[in-house]
């Protein structure tokens, strides 16, 4: 990376909530260098020469398209971007990982098969694996010569994994184990030649990984899914009937499956941040060169309130997803590199480093497919009657959106595992989060002091943060608190902290990358950015305030709920702004410029 932090302890998971973030700790992508933003053009070349102009033979899953698709990006390395340099790959960090499945998440169907295939179908192997099974599968995942598909949903669990009833019994001899079951949803099921396969042994509890050859004697395929969106994408249940599986294919240690499971899908939820980040730029492209040609009562649709609104708003959601994916993506990789330097290996390193950020990642899981969906949505609505047409990209895009929300655990238990793990971390005493919380209540009783007490550019954002802290902390703590144990049962309480957790982790990201972009490049020339942060913030505060309250009158009452009421306003209490003009700023630079130009690796 171009920029490194040397002075200061890497921040933990869920520490943000408790402690202010200075500028220097945090990357933006304006400081990608030039070997990265290389692999970026590499990527986004690919998806402009080779995916687009066959978007719609893919769509109808021409036979072997996709393989060939995919064999080109081996080719190119694009499959083996993560992979250690000794298994044949590139071995770049992580950010720079995240950065090309940005570039690549706008190949609508081809970002799924490539996903599937570089995520949870390699890195399985790679993370858990024995040196003679990295040996074996890894260089030929790498190079694009095996694909891989990764089978964990049955029919009967999908959000609860380890209730899955696919059996492995091992022979008397030991030699190997026989697999019975069914799978279902399997990206890339339709070609795969190496399956990583879930299952529990014998009576065991808890599932176990196994490194399945999909040419194995017992394996068959029904037909492939019809589905709403990503349809050039491979989606099969597959079959196992008595499928002899050597006992040296055993993944990882027995019944520890479900380790594999969450590990591999805490990489996939930030992954899937990135990936629909391309996905809405590539959006914004498409709707504003579509606003600027289309002309209404003599004029273009671009001209119109209404339309400039959309525009904006759209690029105010990308931009702040941006600054959240590539900060967390960031902090992942500070404490992958200081755990090496301390003498961990590299793959259970990068392991430990974005278990320790899963919080943010199931954050940006929800965040980056809800904006993704919003991005779609509006595109269509700018399109009007076109936009409903099968004819128009925008078509595609919305479609193919949908099945985020859904992928890597619904955003619904993605909004429940950020409260938990990061009260489980405090349980732990990981986190001190009762101390700032019982001084937040202290708080409550003393007189408001609204003043920032700096006249600093964005002395008032920063203290519109660290209140909607402390309201995450007084709601939290207090349901902590009265609630314990029964707190893990009101999931509408979970969700509204959670919802109040997210907006404020991306607008502390959002507005420390303007920060640091107005301190290399002057306010002046930051216009566009300051507007689209503080415009972020005003909405945010509504928001926060709202979720805050829905919490609190479902479990507090009487006079502590009108105390903890007032604390709520006073917390989320923010100047006016005129955020009309604000997103007439933004979206006229977007429409000037006629294409997503706010400022990313490839475009400063």
């Amino acid at each position: 990376m171009s920029e490194t932090k040397e002075s200061k302890k890497p921040i933990k998971g869920g520490e943000f909530l408790i402690r202010s973030i200075e500028t220097d700790e945090i990357f933006t992508p304006e400081g990608y260098n030039e070997e990265q933003r290389m692999i970026a053009q590499t990527c986004l070349d690919f998806i402009r020469q080779e995916i687009e102009p066959d978007a719609d033979k893919l769509d109808a899953m021409t036979e072997g398209l996709m393989q060939s698709k995919l064999d080109k990006a081996g080719e190119l390395g694009m499959l083996g971007l993560s992979v250690p340099e000794q298994y044949g790959g590139m071995g770049v960090d992580f950010p720079t990982s995240l950065l090309a499945t940005e570039y690549l998440g706008r190949g609508n169907s081809f970002s799924v098969a490539y996903g599937a295939h570089t995520g949870i179908g390699t890195l399985p192997i790679l993370y858990f694996g024995t040196e003679d099974q990295k040996q074996k599968y890894i260089p030929k995942l790498a190079s694009g010569e095996w694909k891989a598909a990764y089978c964990l949903t049955e029919p009967s669990s999908g959000s609860d994994a380890n209730s899955g009833k696919t059996k492995a019994i091992l022979s008397d001899d030991g030699k190997y184990y026989t697999l019975n079951g069914q799978k279902m949803w399997i990206t890339n099921g339709g070609f795969a030649n190496v399956f990583t396969v879930f299952a529990k042994i014998g009576d065991d509890e808890n599932l176990t990984g196994f490194i399945v050859d999909a040419d194995s004697e017992g394996i068959s395929l029904n037909p492939e899914e019809k589905k709403m969106g990503i349809k050039g994408s491979s989606t099969r249940q597959v079959f196992f009937n008595n499928v002899k599986v050597p006992a040296e294919n055993l993944l990882g240690e027995r019944q520890g499956g479900f380790k594999i499971a969450v590990n591999i899908l805490n990489i996939g939820r930030i992954k899937l941040a990135a990936g629909v980040l391309g996905g809405a730029k590539e959006t914004i492209n498409y709707t504003v060169q579509y606003a600027n040609e289309r002309e209404q009562f003599g004029r273009s649709i671009s001209k119109y309130g209404a339309i400039r609104q959309k525009l904006a708003e759209q690029v105010i959601r990308t931009f702040a997803l941006e600054s959240a994916t590539y900060r967390a993506g960031f902090d992942i990789e500070n404490l992958i590199h200081k755990l090496v330097e301390e003498g961990m290996d590299k793959q259970k390193a990068t392991l430990e480093g974005i278990k320790e950020y899963a919080a943010e990642c199931a954050i940006l899981k929800v965040v980056g497919s809800e904006t993704l969906d919003y991005v779609v949505d509006e595109g269509v609505q700018v399109h009007g009657g076109m936009g409903y047409s099968a004819e128009s990209k925008v078509e595609r895009a919305y479609r193919d959106s949908r099945i985020n929300r859904i992928f890597e655990g619904t955003n619904e238990i993605n909004r429940m595992l950020t409260v938990d793990m990061i009260l489980k971390k405090a349980m732990k005493g990981e986190l001190d989060l009762m101390g700032p919380a019982q001084a937040v209540a202290g708080e409550l009783m003393s007189i408001p002091d609204f003043d920032s007490g700096s006249d600093e550019l964005f002395a008032e954002e920063k203290k519109y943060i660290e209140n909607f802290k402390k309201a995450i902390l007084m709601v939290a703590g207090s349901a902590a608190q009265k609630l314990m144990m029964e707190l893990a049962k009101q999931q509408e309480i979970l969700i509204n902290i959670a919802n109040m957790i997210n907006y404020t982790y991306v607008a502390e990201s959002t507005l420390k990358r303007v920060e640091k972009m107005v301190a290399a490049k002057g306010e002046a020339a930051c216009q566009e950015y300051i507007a689209i942060v503080k415009t972020y913030i005003f909405d945010a505060a509504d928001y926060i305030n709202k979720q805050g309250k829905d919490a609190l009158m479902g479990f507090v009452e009487g006079d502590e709920l009108r105390m903890m009421m007032m604390g709520m306003k006073r917390f989320t209490k923010v100047e006016a702004y005129n955020t009309k003009n604000a997103r007439q700023l933004i979206a006229q630079k977007l429409i000037d410029k006629n294409e997503y130009c706010f400022s990313d690796a490839l475009n400063q």
